[in-house]
């Protein structure tokens, strides 16, 4: 479905032959969509923003709270959300000159809103 907010496009993101990531959500703005995304549809840059829901395991939890971040901050996203259902929180990563840095942990009661998204606000609570 396409939007004026919205597109759909391949899942993943091929930042390259080593590191490709299939993120539960991703957002970029049509600008930068224009520049990420390569002949078949597959995003082969960073998004503004990439959201992550853990799995379940301390594996994935490490992956996602390390690993991903880690990525994600060298490659240039600008905001990595967090989302754990089981403690039913959002840590927000914000861009601090190079790397994502943890910006909030929000709880049930906390709104959640971006810059990136003008008008965009939500209760962590709808979340889970």
């Amino acid at each position: 479905m396409r939007s004026s907010l919205s597109s759909d496009i391949a899942p993943g993101i091929i930042f390259s032959d080593s590191d490709n990531v299939i993120p539960d959500v991703v957002w970029a703005s049509h600008e930068r969509l224009k520049n990420l995304l390569d002949e078949a549809g597959h995003l082969t840059g960073a998004p503004e923003l990439v959201v992550e829901v853990l799995s379940p395991g301390e594996k994935n939890q490490k992956r996602d709270k390390e690993t991903k971040l880690k990525l994600y901050s060298v490659q240039g996203v600008q905001e990595y959300w967090i989302c754990d259902s089981i403690q039913k929180k959002v840590e927000v990563y914000r861009r601090e000159q190079a790397a994502l840095k943890l910006a909030a942990t929000l709880f049930s009661q906390d709104e959640l809103t971006s810059s990136l998204l003008p008008g965009f606000k939500c209760l962590v609570s709808k979340l889970f």
